[in-house]
């Protein structure tokens, strides 16, 4: 598959994957993928199929997307590679057509974080923070080509005062211990059969991907864009805690750790919650869980569009920052890619994607083109 300089590389293998060999492209007809900021991510490629014979399909034949294998996949724009997804196939679909040539197959799949959701289990981890944690049970995973990122978590509890234990899937537990901390958990391919396994904050941090532009003449590079503002978004979380020793119940503040504003004018909350649960918590497990409330329900503006690739010249990532422009000055700006859907086919790349920020404006009158 090739458009304007971009092309597609499939790998497909049970441990090792290779290359996939020319039948398997040749059949292929269309491949979509969704990155997630926090859920998994997922695929789904279609094929024609064709019988080599009155008894069977040679593509089905062939074993090679048969689950579960994996699947690397992996575009060139302008000379600059970027892995899609790297994910592991779990389903078919066969239509079946008295046409010839109108037989199709349909296989989807999920990221690689599933070989973290096939088995449950129980455990303790007596004495151990949760980024401990996070980092004994993701080496377990190394024969994935999974290289951790954790970051430090606050609180290191003793096992008289908290013990920690897993009833589930060590992907279930992961998120569960990144939601308490205010943290994401993803993971993400940075090359062919290598991703990093992201345990920390939102990141809202670095130089933001060149700018999405609209009514930029020969610079616009969106399709469209429809851009949201919920004024009933944003909360205002409110936790208690009570002194034992006065049986005196008190107001926690928020505490720090939610992420820099991107916008010039975060929008005000409308709304109070109440942080349940939190009164025989000590400060910082309900200060962790407040700040996870609010993390939560922080954004007010999300935009959503789609983009031509050949003119922005690079794939738009998700889970990292993006400039838009030309779009007047209280949408212009930075904003968070919460999401990003990539469809190929044969002479046609589009990409479609969801934004957030938890306000209007630019905090800067400069962008990235």
């Amino acid at each position: 598959m090739t458009d304007q300089g971009i092309r597609l590389q499939l790998l497909i293998g049970r441990n090792d994957p290779r290359p996939a060999p020319p039948q398997v492209i040749d059949s292929l007809t269309s491949l979509e993928v969704t990155n997630n900021d926090r859920e998994r991510d997922g695929f789904q490629l279609s094929f024609t199929l064709g019988r080599d014979s009155l008894a069977e399909y040679g593509l089905l034949q062939s074993g090679l997307l048969e689950p579960p294998n994996r699947l690397i996949a992996s575009v060139t724009v302008r000379g600059q590679s970027y892995v899609l997804i790297d994910g592991v196939i779990t389903n078919h679909q066969t239509a079946p057509s008295s046409d010839p040539g109108r037989s199709t197959l349909s296989v989807t799949g999920d990221d690689i974080s599933l070989h973290l959701d096939l088995e449950e289990k129980n455990a303790t981890y007596p004495n151990q923070s949760d980024s401990v944690i996070v980092q004994r049970i993701l080496r377990s995973y190394a024969e994935f080509g999974l290289n951790p990122d954790v970051k430090e978590t606050k609180e290191a509890p003793s096992e008289t005062d908290r013990l920690t234990t897993q009833q589930g899937t060590d992907l279930s537990f992961v998120q569960e211990l990144a939601k308490r901390n205010g943290f994401v958990f993803y993971i993400e391919p940075t090359k062919p059969a290598e991703s990093t396994a992201y345990f920390g904050p939102e990141n809202r941090l670095g130089q933001p991907q060149p700018a999405l532009s609209m009514n930029m003449g020969p610079d616009s590079n969106l399709d469209g864009l429809n851009i949201t503002y919920n004024a009933l978004g944003p909360t205002d979380p409110q936790a208690k805690m009570v002194d034992m020793p006065t049986r005196q119940s008190f107001s926690l503040p928020l505490p720090s750790g939610l992420p820099e504003p991107i916008s010039f004018q975060p929008a005000a909350p409308l709304r109070r919650t109440i942080v349940r649960n939190t009164a025989h918590l000590n400060s910082i497990q309900a200060g962790l869980r407040t700040l996870t409330s609010a993390n939560q329900s922080a954004n007010a503006v999300t935009a959503t569009g789609e983009l031509n690739v050949v003119r922005y010249g690079r794939v738009l990532q998700a889970r990292r920052l993006v400039s838009v422009r030309g779009v007047g000055n209280s949408n212009d700006g930075t904003y968070y890619v919460k999401q990003v859907t990539h469809r190929l086919s044969r002479g046609e790349y589009k990409l479609s994607f969801t934004l957030e920020r938890e306000g209007r404006g630019s905090l800067s009158r400069r962008v990235i083109s």
